[in-house]
């Protein structure tokens, strides 16, 4: 299989980081903006992951990453990227330029066979959570949207708990800083965006609950979230408050995801009773891991929280796709 990646930002970076030792899959090509000595730089020294091993350097328009040669290309419009020249099965849509339909499609029009984006996309894209509803891949098309990371954190546990029954479900994703957020205080629409994200707790708006109901349409208007960012640089942790139907106590929610975690979401949703802190997730390759020494009940209220590396479990659904998808090439 044979895939490229346009945009390498975190999430592409990541990716080519891991899919270059990967059996199965071969990095065609690869395209940013940045410099590519620059590129190579990012990709050997990574400041939350390590130091890459093994050859990392650029020349000639090939990256030389660990003894394999990959063209780098430097192209700003994804129409003139030569994916039909080189064999492209999958294009990893990471720059978030080409989110909706219709330019998505241009990497179809370039030459790709399928393009799977590294966000949730507009409407017009169908929205799959690997674990939850990948089956629904045969008849998506040639562009998925694997959702976020927070989305891939909350679909399953919503679900799980919705098996109980839900009244409502408010959701607090404590989650590390981002590039979108301001390392000192600057001009920003979103003003606490622009507040300086190593300094301060600062609260921002996010349309996960939007995706969420895309998902589970039983709770419309059911779920309200935000995300409340933390000077950390890695990491998440996710704080849901849900109002069941009916009443539950603490040991049998933490039942219900310690077998799912062994069972039917193995690899995907995990479960911990070890006391945590977020450094402690750092490369965990789980959507959400459930903190089984946080959960409380009051009443029909449940708190329950969970883990989740927003990089590493990310990518690792990702990665995921891409061996589920191949059978459909």
């Amino acid at each position: 299989m044979r895939v490229a990646i346009n945009g390498m930002g975190r999430i592409g970076r990541l990716l080519c980081r891991r899919l270059i030792g990967l059996d199965g899959i071969e990095l065609a090509a690869v395209n940013d903006i940045m410099e590519p000595s620059n590129l190579a730089y990012l990709l050997r020294y990574d400041s939350i992951y390590g130091t890459l091993p093994g050859t990392c350097s650029c020349r000639d328009g090939l990256l030389d990453l660990q003894g394999k040669k990959i063209p780098v290309f430097r192209e700003a419009e994804a129409g003139r990227l030569p994916w039909k020249d080189l064999g492209v099965d999958i294009v990893l849509e990471c720059s978030g330029k080409y989110s909706k339909r219709a330019s998505a499609e241009i990497h179809l029009a370039a030459g790709a066979r399928k393009v799977l984006l590294s966000t949730t996309g507009s409407p017009d894209i169908p929205l799959l959570i690997y674990g939850f509803n990948q089956h629904a891949l045969e008849k998506a098309g040639d562009i998925i949207s694997p959702g976020g990371c927070m989305t891939n954190c909350a679909t399953h546990i919503l679900y799980l708990l919705n098996s109980i029954g839900i009244e409502s479900a408010h959701l607090n994703i404590l989650h590390s800083y981002t590039s979108r957020q301001e390392l000192v205080d600057a001009p920003n629409p979103h003003y606490r965006r622009g507040r300086a994200a190593a300094e301060s707790i600062i609260p921002v708006e996010i349309d996960l609950a939007l995706s969420l109901e895309r998902l589970l349409p039983a709770l419309h208007n059911r779920i309200a979230a935000v995300s409340t960012r933390v000077p950390v640089a890695n990491g998440a942790l996710a704080d849901f408050t849900v109002q069941l139907k009916t009443k539950c106590s603490a040991p049998e929610i933490n039942s219900l995801f310690k077998t799912s975690a062994g069972h039917e979401y193995n690899g995907v949703l995990g479960y911990n009773e070890e006391e945590l802190v977020s450094l402690d997730i750092k490369g965990n390759t789980h959507s959400c891991l459930i903190d089984g020494t946080l959960t409380s009940v009051v009443g029909n209220q449940v708190k329950l929280m969970a883990w989740f590396d927003n990089e590493y479990g990310y990518t690792s659904r990702m990665i995921d796709w891409l061996f589920y998808w191949e059978k459909y090439l």
